[in-house]
């Protein structure tokens, strides 16, 4: 009998963790129809439907779900022979899951220091869209953005996720905002996954809401950044993590106040590879960074 290729197994696997096709393209580099033609040939090959496929849901049937854990098991015993091999060979893979902004702002510019403090360790970095709190069976560790609750996973607590008001230094010189009221009429930038964002941080500070004259939102923290040095509007940005920018004055901070949401970042890790040497070492690497100040706030123009 003919075995499916590892290929279709992974997009099967991708698209039922997500229950999309859509997303399961993004992390195959190819396209949605690609990924459904490639499921509905393994449907196919196999006798059996592997999902109800709705209007817009995706759901996986009975033999779906079961398949799945089976493929989920073989995935993992690949990846454990793989890894004894390189170990074997000196040398150990760490497959990381990090939230993208993080991965831009923090982890990319250190690289090389990593790659410096271990160079034994080989590095596999995903980086998914959203920085949510996913820590999927093919990583090792995520840096994750949540609440800090994980069912079964090892959390180590980053730093707190903050807000604050900033713009471009040209449209500062234009417009010098050292007040709430001189945002009344300007175009506001916000996250999509809070577009409440600008109402929390006026709440937050005890003042009145600002009327801009128009909102933009962005489904990435990275385009509203970006959007943001190119003088578009004002953007609500993350304060820690945007710390370089704004010592490197591609960005100007403003105001005085900056808003901590209920969310933090966190380092997660299952419990059975919490004694791994890579582990260790990534976990100590990056509190080292922190704790030696990597993230460094930046205070407003006064």
């Amino acid at each position: 009998m003919r075995l499916p290729s590892t290929k279709t197994l992974r997009a099967f696997q991708l698209a039922a963790r997500s229950g999309s096709f859509k997303t399961a393209a993004s992390q195959l580099f190819l396209t949605p129809s690609a990924v459904s033609h490639q499921i509905r040939a393994l449907e196919e090959e196999l006798g059996v439907p592997l999902f109800h496929r709705g209007a817009r849901t995706l759901t996986l049937t009975d033999a779906g779900q079961t398949y799945l854990e089976e493929i989920e098991y073989l995935f993992e015993r690949l990846d454990t022979a793989t890894r004894e091999l390189r170990a074997r060979a000196g040398r150990s893979t760490l497959r990381l899951r990090v939230a993208s902004f993080f991965a831009s702002e923090f982890l990319l510019p250190r690289l090389a220091a990593l790659h410096a403090a271990q160079p034994e360790i080989d590095l596999e970095i995903d980086t998914d869209g959203t920085g949510t709190d996913v820590h999927p069976p093919d990583a090792d560790v995520s840096i994750v953005l949540g609440s800090g609750t994980w069912n079964d996973l090892q959390a180590h607590r980053l730093f707190s996720q903050t807000y604050v008001p900033a713009c471009s230094p040209a449209l500062f010189a234009r417009t010098p905002i050292t007040a709430i009221e001189q945002l009344d009429g300007q175009t506001l930038l916000v996250f999509e996954a809070r577009k409440d964002g600008w109402e929390r941080w006026a709440e937050s500070a005890g003042l009145q809401m600002p009327r801009p004259r128009k909102r933009i939102a962005f489904n990435n923290m990275s385009s509203l950044v970006r959007a943001t040095e190119r003088s578009a509007g004002i953007g609500l940005i993350p304060a820690t993590l945007s710390a370089e920018r704004f010592r490197s004055k591609s960005l100007t901070r403003l105001l005085n106040h900056e808003w901590t949401t209920e969310d933090s970042y966190f380092l997660v890790h299952r419990s059975e590879v919490a004694t791994r040497p890579e582990v260790i070492a990534f976990r100590q690497w990056i509190l080292d960074e922190l704790q030696a100040g990597a993230l460094q706030a930046v205070l407003p123009p006064s």
